[in-house]
């Protein structure tokens, strides 16, 4: 999920935009010669990022499958988190789903049903690759409310340890919201007259969301986490996000750091503070306490 476009108006978001600028200068261009060389795939992979040869350790010994968000894709909503979970000793694994024929780039456009399928298909693969028993999914937006259609209508809850959403639109949000996404991705609003399901899907009250929440909000045997910000233009009230159940941890950012501002894109793809409520969530039995300073871990 790259802005290649206007900076937005407000000085939060340029702040926003220019760390991410710099993160992705620093995790996705390690040399020119290789950044020439290679396409963005190959140059993650050989990072470790999508490395079928991976095997897990004992001390994560579950693969971690990320989820990208509403007009991403499985490199660029990536970019700083993947590495950040590889050197962590993580095998981690990324892929794409959401497309629409003809549309290259912008994913997570398909009827959401769907892409779950894409989803189940994908945990299948990395299952069987790695030889694990479970994996743990990381999403964001989009990629944090679709799992749980897997985890509850598709049979992925005994193949789930853990769903990580970051500002997942679990209950739904607004058209409007969904469109404060589109100053990010040059082109995306000529999307809109092409017949997007997958927008229509996370309107608040539409048919995907009212069956996805006919149900509880979580499923026996997997570990919920939902990471927040206050500043959230998108998925709006970002309460909404949050879930109920027996196993699940809500947290918001500022309760953490209150002078975090990152809002709906950032939490995704910069915000380490928010990465440090990641891997908290995916070893939970060597948590540590996140606080402002979690930015340099």
């Amino acid at each position: 999920m790259l802005p290649w476009t206007r900076a937005p108006r407000t000085p939060r978001a340029r702040t926003a935009l220019a760390a991410l600028f710099l993160a992705v200068a620093a995790v996705a261009t390690p040399t020119a010669t290789a950044a020439a060389a290679a396409p963005t795939a190959v140059t993650a992979t050989s990072r470790g990022w999508n490395d079928y040869s991976c095997k897990p350790s004992a001390a994560h010994p579950r693969p971690v499958v990320l989820v990208h968000g509403t007009f991403g894709n499985s490199v660029d909503n990536w970019l700083v988190l993947a590495p950040y979970l590889v050197n962590r000793g993580y095998c981690v694994y990324s892929l794409d789903y959401g497309q629409l024929p003809g549309v290259p780039i912008f994913n997570g456009l398909g009827p959401i049903d769907k892409s779950a399928g894409q989803l189940a298909a994908f945990v299948d693969k990395v299952l069987a690759s790695t030889g694990a028993p479970k994996a743990d999914l990381v999403g964001h937006s989009q990629g944090g409310m679709m799992p749980n259609y897997y985890l509850k209508f598709l049979g992925g809850a005994p193949k789930v340890n853990a769903l990580v959403g970051l500002a997942p639109d679990n209950h739904g949000t607004t058209l409007l919201g969904l469109t404060k996404l589109l100053p990010y991705f040059p082109g995306a609003g000529d999307l809109l007259n092409a017949g997007t399901p997958g927008l229509a899907d996370q309107v608040a009250g539409s048919p995907f969301v009212t069956k996805l929440n006919s149900v509880p909000d979580t499923v026996p045997g997997v570990h919920y986490t939902v990471i927040a910000t206050r500043y959230d233009e998108v998925v709006t009230p970002y309460r909404t996000q949050f879930l109920d159940g027996p196993d699940v941890r809500n947290v918001l950012l500022q309760d953490l750091c209150p002078v975090d501002l990152s809002e709906h894109v950032a939490i995704g793809t910069i915000d380490r503070i928010a990465y440090h409520e990641v891997a908290n969530a995916l070893d939970p039995a060597h948590a540590t306490p996140t606080t402002c300073a979690s930015v340099i871990g």
